[in-house]
């Protein structure tokens, strides 16, 4: 009779503990799925407010665009300054945004990215000087950042720094030569229509 006793003690308690063991299994399944679902949405939300950053970006090289567009030079002294006024306001709302999606990187990552901005960062300064060989040497260094075959050709050593840099400032550097080479491309076209009208205002002249 007590040893009776005694064996339906060790089954109770084993029972208990095989309870307790499938318990924290399954509460520990329930914590890896939430967390999966949490990362889920933890990458959205930096998708998110990378294409909010990139639209911001855009926002504000169009509206610098129209500020220094031939057509606002083309119109009246009172509708630029209304149209400026308004560009102006627009710009400053812009610039209120603020959003900021840190990149994780490692110390090979961070030098590679400031060697990355330190070379393009020396081209655009020397944009002034030579426009047109600014504009080449940025192709090359776009070229060197895209996987299909590019027309132009590649900087080989840009190429390397970027490789080595984490993928989200890969992207982050071909969006920024993306625009410098856009913006170079407006002000070739402004110059032009500038050099066109001062070759018509001579002709009728008849200089």
């Amino acid at each position: 009779m007590a040893q009776a006793k005694i064996n339906a003690k060790i089954n109770d308690a084993s029972k208990g503990k095989f309870t307790r063991t499938l318990s924290m299994a399954d509460r520990s399944g329930r914590l890896l799925e939430n967390l999966d679902q949490i990362e889920m949405r933890v990458e959205a939300l930096r998708e998110e407010a990378t294409a909010m950053e990139q639209e911001r970006e855009c926002l504000i090289e169009l509206i610098q665009s129209i500020q220094h567009s031939q057509e606002m030079r083309s119109i009246c002294d009172g509708e630029r300054e209304e149209l400026s006024l308004t560009a102006s306001r627009l710009l400053g709302r812009t610039l209120t945004v603020n959003i900021s999606v840190d990149t994780i990187r490692n110390d090979q990552q961070e030098d590679a990215l400031k060697k990355a901005m330190a070379i393009i960062d020396e081209i655009a300064g020397k944009v002034l000087e030579d426009m047109e060989g600014a504009k080449k040497r940025l192709q090359a260094l776009h070229a060197a950042c895209v996987t299909e075959a590019p027309p132009v050709p590649v900087d080989q050593k840009f190429q390397s720094v970027v490789i080595s840099c984490a993928l989200e400032d890969q992207k982050k550097i071909k969006r920024r030569l993306e625009t410098l080479i856009r913006n170079m491309d407006n002000a070739e076209k402004t110059i032009k229509i500038m050099d066109n009208q001062k070759v018509d205002h001579s002709i009728a002249n008849g200089k």
